[in-house]
């Protein structure tokens, strides 16, 4: 961005070397594929049918339409249809964007699109490439949500490896088109999503330049791009901030969609003004304010953008709210500064009352959902955890990310009024009935206590349903209702009692709504009645739909593109298939030798990388299904392949191997359990350990070739995923008289597995703790500890 911002982009965008480079060479058969990204030269060549990665960037989500009714906006001093937002937000480094995911928790799943209505894939660098791609997953998201998605095309300053060539090379004309700008459509198109944020910061542009700049912008627009200019680049080619929309760059403003105005403005009414007569919206206008450095901390002139009590000025342009996550300790502390930054001190968007400068997005926005057609179903999903559900059945353990199947988040978090002691609601990473997380209702019930979720426009016709799937501690009865408005009384909540539970799992209410044919939701929420001193429900899944829950038909054709061999037991491998119609998504699983199955991804394209198969044993082959998934989430049949092993595979050395310790908690906790090959014989089937130093090592008997360590922490057990090591290290020695190495490092684990790849040569293997816990908790609970080996 400015010559402000640039030494803190270039630490995250920038290689060392700031030279032009050619984009990342072609990924072996089996590799994990990335977010495209080019030079003006090198995108010339790109061809979707060539380009083995392209297929698994692809987003095959709409973009919803969004409704914002300001008779339901949850904060009386936002405003409604006036000034938007843009979020300019960097998920990865330029070149390391993976395309569908991956096995990490750690992860910007951002939750609260809501509040803005444009997300920009932010990246680029001399070194890399100066044009991004966003990667399908980021695609997906936003379009459930309503959000504009744009790719991005930065050149850098001068000073940054910046080439003036490259601007040129950027508008070079051939007859009357512009194919550098063909292959910018061309890319969107293939991919899925919506326009281009263009930011030209390089010096030595003279005004022949800037005038072929606004020609490619109006070129690139009449083929059905949005493009957002951003404010460096004068009229007379030189680089000059206007902090203002002024006579300087006015014309590129006409020429885009939008203009994203550079950090130093104070007094934006002259560029409101400005805008107006020029015959545009002021809100066309972002004026941007920079977070990266500070997140929430950050000093904003609110006023002169969202002055309170009247209309917005302009729009507001955020750099890098990301802030929450690169600054967060973990994935609970990214949530939780995540809801600071968004909707303020109190977690709550219609109380934003606070003495910080900052009182969240949700103060100035009234909020946007895109919940506006049937079949609506959440299952509280926000795109990453430390588990993953199906049905309740927890069919994989281990840390994941992927947005693509992240749900529609509630619109409002969190809204709840009570004449009495009001619930904690919250979203629950400890249990769910469809991916990694569920809503949870807390506390103490001693009055009614309504929960507003969602603002909705969904008609009722005579088969309408609302379905809901519960969970409580114990069987007996919830205290819970669905409640909904319609919209002739978008305020007066319809209560429908969901009765009570016969045990402690997932169960399912299916509501009929046909009594209200006719009308239209506006608003569905939950509303608890009764008295409990400990009240604690879970709400697994909600859906609004019509008739019977469609079944999709079978996927076909599914084929193994390509393989990479890791190790003797592991595989990463890239598939594709044939889909029929547009499910929601497809699930990946392998079939275990046992007939179980564990769960290896999903994605609503017809293309996955899989980026671990491990061999069971010495199993020959596996057995790999995709099934479809409806948007009611009916499940077709299985399409499967088999995926071939060669030699015996990789063994757990540790296994049964003699094992000692610095202490053990209990006599029945000691090292010998965590190389018994067993986490499923109940809390003592688990080395525990509270001494001051904790470690415990295992001579595997002679020196073994070895390919990767497993360590199976608190959860894979069944307890607390508050209970996940924490920090911990691996060292490794080929004899008893030898010093220790360490092989693996680890700081920030929240996972129930972690699994650490080497390749080394030990006898002793010892496993260090040195952080037990993610809350502080003084016991190192470890349920396995493997080391394997060919």
């Amino acid at each position: 961005m400015t010559r402000r911002l640039l030494p803190l982009l270039c630490g995250v965008l920038v290689a060392t070397a700031l030279v032009a480079l050619p984009a990342r060479a072609a990924a072996a058969p089996g590799d994990q594929p990335y977010a495209s990204y080019w030079h003006p030269g090198t995108i010339l060549s790109w061809n979707p049918a060539s380009d083995p990665d392209a297929r698994f960037n692809r987003s095959s989500v709409p973009l919803h339409p969004r409704v914002s009714d300001p008779a339901l906006k949850a904060n009386a001093n936002a405003r409604a249809g006036e000034g938007r937002v843009a979020s300019l937000a960097a998920f990865a480094p330029t070149s390391g964007n993976p395309s569908q995911g991956g096995p990490d928790p750690n992860y910007y799943a951002f939750t609260y699109w809501q509040y803005i209505d444009t997300l920009v894939f932010w990246g680029g660098s001399a070194s890399e490439g100066l044009i991004l791609a966003p990667n399908g997953p980021v695609i997906d998201a936003a379009h459930r949500n309503g959000v504009r998605v744009y790719g991005t095309v930065f050149f850098p300053p001068t000073a940054y490896g910046g080439q003036i060539q490259w601007v040129r090379d950027f508008v070079q004309k051939q007859g009357s088109a512009y194919p550098v700008a063909d292959k910018l459509a061309q890319v969107a198109r293939h991919y899925g999503f919506d326009g281009w944020f263009i930011n030209q910061e390089t010096a030595g542009g003279d005004a022949a330049l800037a005038t072929e700049m606004r020609n490619v912008i109006s070129y690139l627009r009449a083929k059905g791009m949005q493009v957002m200019w951003y404010d460096a680049m004068t009229e007379s080619g030189a680089i000059s901030w206007q902090d203002a929309l002024t006579s300087a760059n006015d014309s590129f403003f006409q020429a885009s969609d939008n203009m994203f105005i550079d950090f130093g403005w104070s007094d934006l009414t002259s560029s409101r003004d400005l805008a107006r007569t020029m015959g545009r919206s002021e809100f066309d206008l972002y004026s941007g304010i920079d977070t990266e450095a500070n997140g929430y901390n950050t000093g904003v002139n609110w006023n002169a953008v969202f002055p309170g009590g009247r209309p917005h000025v302009t729009s507001l342009g955020i750099y890098r709210p990301e802030w929450t996550w690169k600054s967060a300790s973990g994935p609970a502390d990214f949530r939780t500064r995540d809801s600071r930054y968004w909707v303020g001190a109190n977690a709550d968007p219609s109380d934003t009352g606070t003495t910080s400068a900052w009182k969240g997005l949700a103060h100035y926005v009234a909020e946007s959902s895109p919940v506006t057609g049937k079949p609506f179903v959440t299952g509280f999903n926000t795109g990453h955890g430390d588990f993953y559900n199906v049905g309740g059945v927890r069919v994989r353990t281990g840390g994941w990310n992927n947005l693509s199947v992240q749900d529609v988040p509630p619109t409002y978090r969190w809204v709840i009024t009570s004449s009495g002691t009001r619930l904690t609601p919250s979203i629950d990473y400890g249990d769910a009935y469809e991916g990694g997380s569920s809503l949870r209702l807390t506390g103490t019930l001693d009055a009614a206590n309504t929960l507003r979720l969602y603002q909705t426009r969904l008609p009722v016709t005579a088969d309408t349903k609302l379905s809901v799937v519960v969970k409580t501690p114990a069987a007996g009865p919830t205290r819970l209702k669905a409640a909904v408005t319609f919209t002739d009384a978008p305020s007066a909540f319809v209560p429908l009692d969901l009765g009570s539970t016969a045990g402690t799992g997932w169960e399912r209410r299916t509501l009929d709504l046909s009594a209200h044919a006719g009308r239209t939701i506006a608003q569905i929420g939950l509303r608890a009645e009764g008295t409990a001193g400990a009240y604690d429900v879970r709400v697994g899944q909600l859906a609004v739909y019509d008739g019977a829950v469609d079944v999709p038909g079978t996927p076909s054709g599914l084929t193994v593109l390509g393989a990479t061999d890791v190790s003797p037991g592991r595989k990463s491998l890239r598939l594709s298939w044939t889909g029929s119609g547009r499910p929601h998504h497809y699930d990946l699983y392998r079939r275990n030798p046992d007939g179980t199955r564990a769960y290896l991804g999903a994605t609503p394209g017809e293309a996955y990388f899989v980026p671990r198969l491990d061999r069971a044993g010495s199993e020959a082959s596996t057995t790999l299904d995709v099934e479809a998934v409806s948007a009611e989430y009916g499940r077709s049949a299985p399409a499967s392949t088999t995926v071939s092993w060669s030699g015996t595979g990789e063994t757990n050395l540790a296994l049964n191997r003699p094992a000692t310790a610095s202490g053990q908690c209990n006599a029945n906790e000691g090292p010998a359990k965590a190389v018994n090959g067993s986490v499923g014989g109940g809390n003592t089937d688990k080395w525990c350990v509270l001494t001051p130093a904790k470690w415990m090592e295992v001579d595997l008997g002679a020196p073994k070739a070895l390919t990767r360590f497993t360590v199976r922490h608190a959860q894979a057990g069944g307890e607390s995923a508050s209970w996940n090591t924490r920090a911990f290290t691996i060292q490794v020695r080929a004899s008893a008289s030898d010093a220790w190495t360490t092989a693996v490092t680890v700081a920030a684990n929240t996972a129930a597995v972690s699994d650490h790849p080497v390749a080394l040569t030990a006898r002793h293997v010892r496993l260090n703790v040195t952080t037990p816990t993610q809350n502080g908790d003084p016991a190192a609970r470890i349920y396995e500890f493997e080391a394997w080996g060919g």
